[in-house]
């Protein structure tokens, strides 16, 4: 039954593909008892010559990575008693904006301000422009001064966070273990491409595609994590067994936090990504250059939807905002 419905979910990314929407595209479905199906079509790229979609290839996850890797290293930590998810980031991070103590509104932030994105700070900001040293450009983000707006998903919330983690393990985010299938570039497979990137100047195929987190080193808190869809699926997996946090963690993730947000992931909603046929209890993200992972606990089922649709460029239609909850729909509908 799982096959079929997978093979029936799939169908609108295959017709994608077949478009010229998007190059490649992977589905994969697990449940709770261990049972899984994936299906692909498609490259994993086009440049400078077609290369096949494989099983095998590692996806540049991008956003994905805030939910994968720093959510759960966060909530692990806090798990551990190395940190209070309603205090400040200053007990990690205790030099963030040491210039002005007394009034600096970044120094009241909270963990969960920023896994909730419920704080001042911008969407994204062009960082990588500001030099191209890991070490100074952390140290700029903690110092500058961010002008406050309205509460927005932000990149600059898990840019901290991920600094946070470094601090408070002496060790860059890379080094934690999530397991295989899952890791900071470069990957040890075949990745799919991405972007002809205008900065760099080169196709981007097992470097990170965000120009932030390549400039931060490759491993940032907001993206740089790569995965095979089998690796996406494990962790899904583990996550809907209870075997990567506590019920009580569990709890931070499936809980609405701020409007639809909870710790780290969105919460289903009408006419989001994971589409409208899903339960209530289903949490969900997207990845810019078109991956997303959706988890149902009520259902104790998870998917993810991995194409390239970046490749060869991000200013193009790939649909994808359509694709995702056509896809999450019709699963659901093939699992009645």
């Amino acid at each position: 039954m799982l096959e079929h419905a997978c093979e029936t979910a799939f169908a609108p990314a295959r017709a994608a593909v077949a478009r010229g929407d998007i190059p490649g595209a992977t589905l994969g479905v697990v449940r709770a008892n261990g049972a899984r199906a994936v299906r692909l079509a498609g490259a994993a790229a086009l440049l400078p010559a077609p290369e096949p979609l494989t099983r095998d290839h590692w996806f540049d996850l991008a956003s994905v990575s805030k939910v994968i890797a720093t959510t759960t290293i966060i909530l692990q930590l806090a798990e551990q008693g190395r940190l209070d998810l309603d205090r400040p980031l200053t007990d990690a991070i205790p030099d963030l904006r040491q210039y002005d103590v007394a009034n600096a509104a970044e120094r009241r932030l909270t963990f969960r301000d920023c896994l909730a994105h419920r704080t001042f700070l911008p969407a994204v900001a062009p960082i990588y422009t500001y030099g191209d040293d890991p070490a100074r450009l952390r140290a700029f983000v903690l110092q500058r001064e961010w002008r406050p707006g309205p509460p927005v998903y932000s990149d600059i919330n898990f840019i901290l966070l991920g600094i946070a983690i470094e601090r408070l393990t002496g060790a860059p985010l890379s080094a934690w273990p999530l397991g295989a299938g899952l890791g900071y570039g470069p990957p040890p497979g075949p990745s799919v491409a991405t972007e002809v990137c205008q900065w760099r100047g080169r196709l981007l195929q097992g470097e990170v595609h965000d120009e932030n987190a390549h400039a931060l080193g490759g491993a940032a808190g907001h993206a740089g994590l790569f995965g095979t869809v089998d690796g996406v699926l494990d962790f899904a997996h583990a996550l809907l067994r209870g075997e990567l946090l506590s019920p009580a963690m569990l709890a931070q993730i499936r809980t609405a936090q701020f409007g639809h947000r909870t710790c780290g992931w969105e919460r289903a909603f009408p006419g989001w990504s994971g589409g409208d046929a899903c339960s209530p209890d289903t949490i969900g993200h997207t990845g810019f250059t078109g991956t997303g992972l959706w988890i149902d606990f009520e259902c104790g089922l998870a998917w993810t939807l991995l194409t390239n649709r970046v490749h060869p460029s991000r200013h193009r239609d790939s649909g994808i905002f359509t694709l995702r909850p056509a896809v999450g729909d019709a699963l659901s509908a093939a699992l009645g």
